[in-house]
């Protein structure tokens, strides 16, 4: 694992403190699962469908969001209400939410799929030397955690297994600046992302989502 130049390890540090500073207000409600279930029904028309696609801004698998951590969730959803994170869709329905509703969005995701039988164990596959590097330049795993599966703080996502295509999607945006509906603020991953060319992202995109992790599509029965 790559070791944080100083400055990097500041930024990062005072990134941390910035992003759970701003999104302290939905993280100090405590979130119930039971009363999330009268209240997912906005997001399982695209998260509760496996393989469901986006076409903003480009074509793209919707992210798995079950067995995400909650505390990431709920900083994320915070984020499209504030407007830290741009998209129009994703910012109309964080809008409408409470500070209770994300609370408790954000733990029912948490759980979501622990009970269903765990997919068959598989290996992590090697990265190549490109993508290793690439890694390494990135720092990622010093905020990952191990296999980019085990966060150093909940406020960090999970990203293995995650789809390439949003992953890749989602690397983008933090490179983006003064544009009003695509783009996510945040001081740690826009220094990062803007390291690498979109070609070096894609590679990194792809190794991910072969990685093996807790992220599901849970399906649902119906809609609510």
């Amino acid at each position: 694992m790559k070791t944080l130049s100083h400055p990097i390890r500041a930024l990062a540090i005072a990134g941390l403190i910035a992003t759970v500073g701003g999104h302290a207000l939905a993280q100090d409600v405590v979130g119930n699962v039971d009363n999330a279930r009268k209240k997912v029904a906005m997001c399982i028309g695209c998260h509760g469908i496996p393989g469901y696609q986006a076409s903003f801004p480009e074509v793209h698998k919707v992210p798995m969001i079950s067995g995400q951590n909650a505390k990431y969730i709920a900083a994320a959803l915070t984020g499209y209400r504030q407007g830290d994170r741009r998209h129009p869709t994703m910012r109309g329905i964080a809008a409408s939410l409470t500070d209770q509703d994300i609370a408790d969005l954000a733990v029912y995701y948490e759980a979501s799929g622990k009970g269903a039988p765990a997919p068959a164990a598989k290996p992590a596959p090697a990265a190549s030397p490109e993508v290793q590097a690439l890694l390494t330049k990135g720092a990622c795993m010093s905020c990952h955690g191990e296999g980019l599966n085990k966060p150093i703080d909940g406020g960090y996502p999970k990203l293995a297994g995650q789809h390439a295509d949003y992953l890749f999607v989602a690397l983008k945006s933090y490179q983006v600046e003064h544009n009003a509906s695509i783009g996510r603020g945040n001081a740690i991953m826009g220094t990062q992302a803007r390291m690498f060319t979109h070609a070096e992202l894609k590679q990194l995109a792809n190794y991910i989502a072969t990685l093996p992790g807790d992220l599901r599509t849970v399906p649902q029965s119906r809609f609510r």
